[in-house]
């Protein structure tokens, strides 16, 4: 039976977020970063100090993954980018594909320092996406047909992938090379969600391997065992959770962004927490982000 938990945390962020997503943490900085993918902003949170920073960007980011102290790589729907830390220039690295009307949505590192990355129509066109594994510079499409690209994590040893598109609500499980984060089977459903509130979008995977989705539409980050058993959930003070990611110089804690995207302006007043950042308030056995290797 899955245990639901009441939320006992706190609001990290107050800022509204039309569609927070893509959150990370560097250990080396103790700064959480995160995007308002249609706000064009990447927000960057030092913890210890809780001093906040706002980066206006030219495009529509999404994800982004440290490769060293002075460089970062952002994917956005103009493709992939380096960002110098320092000042925030920006140099072009690879592009995705050459869909204009498509962006980019769900990312994570592998732990072999390969990148998992989806595409959708900006519409949320049917089946206009895919997700693609990035190696270096090298660009492999591996799913076509996405709708919403979401819920892409890793066992801790990268023998499994995790995914979903959220437009079939399936938590799909693939086995993996390690050494490179390329499927070496096809993919099966893991958990069918079709039957529960909200729709699978951004997840990670902690030490243990269990598996934290962020429930958009369902006010919760839920926990699932390997297996698929979902084992509990953890209500946030907004409806549309987007993703979660592990934070604090121990990866013991877990940050949540959510979104107001789509509500009126009467749905926002009855929501009044959407789009807002939260820590979840408990502890958790999380593990730090790989590097991207370039």
């Amino acid at each position: 039976m899955t245990e639901t938990h009441s939320f006992n945390g706190r609001i990290l962020c107050d800022v509204a977020s039309e569609l927070g997503e893509g959150p990370t943490y560097d250990p080396a900085t103790d700064k959480a970063l995160w995007f308002d993918i249609k706000g064009k902003k990447l927000h960057e949170l030092h913890l210890s100090t809780m001093t906040k920073v706002v980066h206006d960007l030219p495009f529509l980011g999404s994800v982004l993954a440290v490769i060293d102290a002075e460089r970062q790589l952002i994917v956005s729907d103009q493709g992939l980018f380096i960002r110098a830390t320092a000042d925030g220039k920006l140099t072009p690295f690879t592009t995705l594909e050459d869909k204009a009307h498509n962006r980019s949505n769900d990312g994570r590192v592998h732990p072999s320092g390969s990148l998992w990355v989806g595409t959708m129509g900006r519409e949320e066109e049917k089946r206009s996406g895919a997700i693609y594994h990035v190696a270096r510079d090298k660009v492999t499409r591996l799913y076509s047909d996405i709708t919403v690209p979401n819920g892409i994590c890793f066992s801790p040893d990268g023998n499994i992938g995790y995914f979903t598109d959220t437009g079939v609500n399936h938590l799909m499980r693939v086995a993996l090379d390690p050494a490179t984060g390329l499927p070496v089977g096809q993919p099966e459903v893991l958990s069918d969600e079709t039957a529960n509130a909200g729709g699978i979008d951004g997840s990670v995977c902690d030490a243990d391997g269990l598996i934290w989705n962020a429930r958009w539409g369902g006010n919760a980050v839920e926990v699932y065992k390997p297996d698929g058993t979902k084992i509990a959930r953890h209500l946030v003070p907004a409806s549309q959770a987007t993703c979660p990611a592990f934070i604090g110089s121990k990866a013991d804690r877990m940050l949540v962004t959510s979104a107001w995207a789509g509500f009126d302006a009467a749905r926002r007043l009855a929501d009044p927490h959407a789009g807002q950042t939260f820590e979840l308030g408990i502890a958790v056995k999380g593990r730090f982000e790989p590097k991207f290797l370039l």
